[in-house]
């Protein structure tokens, strides 16, 4: 008779009464992850200590980590270690106070029979809002049932009623009625226009240059091709390393080209030469990213693509400084010129070449869309990503800071003038490198998602407003979150905070000006009806198209 070696399949405990697991996924960088762990630690206690006077007990699923020094889950093997030990079938809340990788903890949560709670703070200053958006949006692709809760400090009453919520029913039910799915569009030029572009985007199709697949654990950033190609979107699959070996064919001459166009339109760089590099924004981290803008493009070139995805924060981040500078400069249809490798032409001459910062593909999908729509309508096609950050109230109105780490086109600053450049944050971007940085100007904006729900593409549309603050309030929110980047303080049109929070299906949203209201909702129409053409599930958020039942 023959012998197999049949292995031992580990069991996992049985869950103790009136007790809720905890979980937190964490960065990959260590020294991020040492930077953030006192303000989650905080965030921990202060949620559990919410648990407790609905009269359960709180038991951590995994303790600190000697050798790192934080208690975070801060790999794919490790979050699988870590669930292990959990109940299958116990309450379990991943507690997020912090940007964190989703692929951390996707694993345990695919397999978890029980109830799940994503909790984050409410807070500008640790983006815990950011990174549980994020899973929110991963579990949603991943068709995971799961529950959303945030809140300042989890002592205000609406926070305490959704935990009862949860801990009685294993669900929480958010108010989003804001949104309603497209209604049939009357027969305008705006239906004609974007059923049109995506005809021709069908029969002419776009090529999305993705340098490497899957940053920061967005798993909810990664569009399968299945889901993208039938509308005529496809990708050209690059490695950030021949970015790296072309940045390499850039000269000092081709570079400092580029600043001087940069400075003769006005930017402001705040290059200290004299002090600590790791500290401080030198000319040499500046002549790295203007060679990665002349070299992203001249790959663009290449492989004829339509928008660019540079990945960065996995091994970019350890060999040149940061890509959001270049990025910045990419969005813009005005913007300094690159030739070819042979000089003989201007690359893109007059063009935006859209960058889906952090490879979200999502972004990407959709600035290829705002980019034909926007343009066919002579409107500035210079779009962006924000993270959905944080906000405040203003008056009688919540105003969002929707904010990220320097790829804003200088268009949404008012212009070049209006831009400066300073250092990223080491423990961020160990190897420096300048932002484009700036308050957005006032105007009419659309903002927009695309996701992945019920395994079918989605878009969610809005409208709002990018209003002016006095300079004191800008400061104070810019010293609430990163006050080197970028910042849009937006009003959402009939979308509350609690609202947004509750739907949003990522940690990043789309935006693009148009010149008034009416130019707004004329562009919104025709990006409905393009999506809606292409296949897409659209739906409205807020005040939008009221006229449409």
């Amino acid at each position: 008779m023959t012998t197999y070696l049949v292995p031992e399949i580990p069991t996992k405990p049985a869950a103790e009464p009136q007790t809720v697991y905890t979980v937190t996924s964490g960065d990959l960088r260590l020294a991020t992850n040492l930077k953030t762990w006192p303000m989650q630690q905080q965030v921990e206690g202060e949620f559990a200590a919410a648990l407790q006077a609905l009269g359960w007990q709180v038991k951590r699923a995994h303790g600190v980590d000697p050798v790192s020094g934080h208690g975070f889950i801060d790999n794919q093997r490790k979050g699988m270690d870590v669930f292990a030990t959990i109940p299958s079938d116990a309450p379990l809340v991943v507690i997020e106070a912090v940007w964190q990788y989703s692929h951390h903890v996707l694993a345990g949560l695919r397999d978890h029979t029980g109830p799940i709670l994503l909790a984050a703070n409410f807070a500008g200053d640790f983006p815990g809002l950011v990174g549980m958006a994020n899973l929110h949006g991963s579990l949603t692709k991943a068709n995971v049932a799961h529950s959303t809760i945030w809140s300042k400090d989890f002592t205000d009453d609406w926070a305490n009623q959704k935990l009862q919520e949860w801990l009685t029913t294993g669900a929480i039910v958010h108010d989003t009625s804001h949104v309603r799915d497209l209604p049939a569009l009357p027969e305008t030029a705006e239906k004609a226009l974007g059923e049109a572009l995506a005809a021709e985007l069908k029969a002419k199709k776009a090529i999305l240059a993705v340098f490497d697949e899957g940053c920061m654990g967005m798993y909810n950033a990664i569009i399968d091709d299945e889901l993208m190609n039938p509308a005529g979107i496809y990708k050209e699959r690059l490695s950030q390393s021949a970015l790296v070996a072309e940045m390499n064919k850039v000269t000092d001459a081709e570079a400092a080209e580029i600043r001087t166009w940069l400075v003769n339109a006005g930017v402001t760089f705040h290059v200290n030469n004299d002090g600590d590099w790791r500290e401080n924004l030198t000319d040499d981290q500046l002549t790295s990213q203007f060679k990665m803008y002349i070299a992203a493009l001249r790959i663009a070139d290449d492989f004829g693509a339509d928008a660019v995805g540079i990945q960065y924060q996995q091994g970019l981040k350890d060999m040149v400084p940061a890509s959001d500078l270049a990025e910045g400069l990419l969005n813009d249809p005005v913007r300094p010129p690159v030739r070819s490798r042979e000089g003989d032409r201007v690359l893109f001459e007059g063009l935006a070449m859209p960058h889906f910062n952090e490879v979200d593909e999502g972004v990407a999908i959709d600035a290829v869309v705002t980019n034909r729509v926007w343009t066919a309508m002579g409107l500035d096609p210079s779009t962006t990503l924000h993270d959905v950050r944080w906000g405040d109230d203003w008056g009688d109105d919540f105003v969002w800071v929707l904010e990220i780490s320097g790829s804003v086109p200088a268009s949404h600053l008012g212009g070049y003038d209006k831009a400066h450049s300073y250092r990223q944050s080491a423990y961020y971007f160990p190897l420096g490198g300048g932002t484009l940085s700036g308050v957005s100007k006032p105007g009419e904006i659309v903002w927009s998602r695309v996701f992945i729900m019920d395994s079918k593409l989605h878009v969610d549309l809005g409208r709002g407003t990018c209003i002016e603050m006095p300079t004191e309030e800008v400061q104070r929110r810019l010293n609430s979150t990163n006050k080197e980047w970028p910042i849009m303080n937006a009003i959402l049109h009939g979308v509350s905070r609690d609202q947004l929070m509750a739907r949003h299906k990522a940690n990043h949203v789309n935006v693009a000006y148009a010149n008034d209201a009416a130019s707004a909702d004329a562009a919104l129409t025709t990006k409905a009806a393009m999506f809606a053409a292409m296949g897409y599930e659209v739906h409205l958020c807020g005040d939008v198209l009221n006229d449409l039942h």
